[in-house]
């Protein structure tokens, strides 16, 4: 047993500080970017926004919103061949640079993986994706998955340690997944003990990972656009959602009324509610790692989004950023005891 001293901190413990700015304007900032990858020989250009892979998140409803503005959405695992085949027909021409098929690490997941190919080769990104990404198995699943798809973009995870997203991109991954257990309905850290704030885990894993051309999705852990600010600061190339965007028409979920008000449920993937709905319920060998939650009914998911990317273009003024990527070089951190004045707040 040891013990690190250093203090590790989430997005509530920090705010960037503003500096000295030539920009007249939000509009003057640019929030695409480029990546060239480690492994792939692809080359991806767009908002580096991502709708996660849970399926209350992660529908086709939202890859058609999200490619269409150039945001990137990771196809949650339990659409039906069909589903995939239906869904494929309705992509206009380079929609599939915006969407990764993601999949387990089981024998059943690669044949599915293979047989989604066949309906569209032209999807390009997989998204390799268990909750623990620590296990030999997790790396050793990579690896044949590398040496199966050579041209594709692999993400993998989760992981929040510079060690691990080493090996995982030595393993063949182009980007990692970080966060274990900062999703708003992920209870991981209670459950287990076990996880890692995320804003020290992006800055950790960030460096490893540029340290060997490849790049990181901060996972988890954003409540506001400031925070998808905050993960980008810290060296995030990519920042994936899930509480943020859900409740809305294109999410997944019940629709459910309380008290002649529209709410849709909204699940994390280890939860027992998605467990009794894709695998029968939670074996006896473990435990729930998910909570339910209702969501109040938000409409279009449009709306939300002009919020979030209109609060990081914010963010790059206050700091002089024309470009998304000059935000990290462009950032300082401080500590703080406070983040807004809630006095008007429930």
């Amino acid at each position: 047993m040891r013990i690190e001293h250093d203090i590790k901190l989430g997005f509530k413990d920090v705010m960037i500080r503003p500096k000295r700015s030539t920009l007249r304007s939000r509009s003057e900032v640019d929030l695409e970017r480029t990546f060239n990858f480690l492994h792939s020989p692809l080359i991806w250009s767009g908002i580096p926004i991502m709708a996660a892979n849970m399926d209350t998140v992660g529908t086709f409803d939202m890859a058609h919103t999200f490619a269409a503005r150039k945001l990137f959405t990771a196809i949650h695992k339990h659409y039906s061949l069909k589903s995939w085949t239906e869904f494929s027909a309705s992509l206009s021409p380079g929609m599939e640079n915006y969407i990764a098929i993601s999949t387990g690490i089981g024998g059943n997941d690669s044949k599915k993986l293979s047989d989604i190919f066949n309906i569209n080769p032209n999807f390009k990104f997989i998204c390799i994706d268990v909750a623990n990404g620590y296990s030999e198995h997790f790396a050793d699943f990579v690896k044949k998955t590398r040496d199966n798809y050579p041209d594709k973009a692999i993400i993998a995870g989760n992981v929040v340690t510079g060690e691990m997203v080493e090996e995982l991109l030595l393993s063949g991954a182009d980007i990692v997944k970080v966060g274990i257990g900062p999703g708003s309905v992920c209870t991981t850290r209670v459950k287990t003990g076990v996880g890692y704030p995320q804003l020290s885990a992006i800055i950790e894993c960030a460096d490893a990972a540029h340290g060997l051309g490849g790049q990181i999705i901060s996972d988890g852990g954003c409540s506001f656009p400031g925070d998808i600010a905050k993960a980008f600061g810290a060296g995030a190339d990519f920042v994936m959602l899930g509480g943020m965007l859900a409740g809305h028409d294109e999410s997944g979920g019940e629709m459910i009324k309380k008290n002649g008000k529209p709410y849709r449920k909204f699940y994390g993937m280890s939860s027992a509610t998605a467990m009794e709905k894709h695998v029968g319920g939670v074996a006896e060998y473990r435990a729930s790692e998910g909570k339910t939650v209702e969501v109040p009914y938000r409409g279009a998911v449009e709306q939300t989004l002009q919020d979030i990317l209109g609060g990081l273009r914010s963010t790059c003024t206050y700091v002089g950023a024309s470009r998304l990527k000059e935000l990290t070089k462009r950032t300082t951190f401080i500590r703080v005891n406070e983040q807004e004045n809630r006095v008007y707040n429930d």
